[in-house]
């Protein structure tokens, strides 16, 4: 029998037959998936259909716009030495940036040296929202999902006068994964443990409750100056860690592995390449 359900762990796959499927693992084979019908924004309905994974991708592809917080962790804006202003910090990464599990992280030509990682937590809207009240926030969130804003910091700091768009933009900068956790899977995200490791040595390991904003405050507030649209990813900020506040720095490198785990979600990993442009 069929049944209509919210809570679960939604993985989004490239199968074997060259079709992409939403749908939960197999309980005993973690390489096949048992496919969901619907869509992210209304209940699912399982199948009897299981096909086998041939690619993890995105939770959700192309989002359709990513917010992300700076300065959101009080320890993270100490070690910094960036003074904290009295509300969310915002910034905007291009939707083209996102990739996915296992998915390679570029060192961009243009800029290859001072690339640096940030394990964050990311929320997903899951209806339309504007001018949302704090205690309604959490029904706009559809779900969580592991998210590194990777950052080319001489473009954040240096290159572009303080406009921290570009540096946050390349293609790559956005791995998302491993899968949806939707919000009664999660029933307080703001006491998360957050862990990224590089080439197996852990570089970040705090949790949300570390946050200067909660997650509804978060939702809220940004929903005052826009409107939330189903699918919109927000990224929430990074704890302290980063590798340019490091003495010496610690930057991304080619043939590094970076990867972000999150309590109650899973690991998002990807491995780093430097970009080769043919001449």
């Amino acid at each position: 029998m069929k049944k209509e359900g919210r809570k679960m762990k939604i993985y989004h796959c490239l199968a074997d037959d060259g079709r992409r499927y939403y749908g939960q693992l197999h309980k005993e084979d973690q390489g096949l998936l048992e496919v969901l019908e619907g869509n992210l924004f209304a209940p699912w309905t399982p199948t009897e259909t299981v096909v086998k994974i041939n690619k993890l991708l995105p939770p959700l592809l192309p989002p359709p716009n990513i917010f992300a917080l700076g300065l959101s962790y009080r320890r993270h804006a100490d070690e910094t030495g960036i003074e904290v202003i009295p509300e969310p910090l915002v910034f905007m990464k291009a939707s083209t940036s996102v990739i996915g599990p296992e998915d390679t992280i570029l060192l961009p030509d243009a800029g290859p040296a001072k690339v640096d990682y940030e394990g964050e937590l990311a929320v997903v809207i899951g209806r339309r929202g504007k001018n949302i009240p704090p205690p309604e926030a959490m029904d706009y969130v559809l779900g969580y999902t592991c998210a590194n804003d990777v950052s080319a910091r001489d473009w954040q700091f240096e290159r572009q006068q303080g406009q921290w768009v570009r540096g946050k933009s390349f293609d790559s900068f956005c791995p998302l994964g491993p899968c949806l956790v939707t919000r009664d899977e999660l029933p307080d995200p703001n006491k998360l443990a957050v862990r990224t490791v590089l080439n197996g040595q852990i570089v970040q390991d705090a949790s949300t409750n570390g946050m200067i904003y909660d997650i509804a405050t978060i939702v809220s507030n940004l929903s005052k100056s826009l409107t939330l649209l189903p699918g919109t990813v927000i990224l929430t900020g990074t704890p302290e860690g980063v590798g340019f506040t490091r003495v010496p720095p610690l930057f991304l490198k080619d043939g590094d592995r970076i990867s972000v785990a999150i309590e109650g979600i899973g690991t998002l990993a990807n491995p780093v390449r430097a970009e080769r442009i043919d001449a």
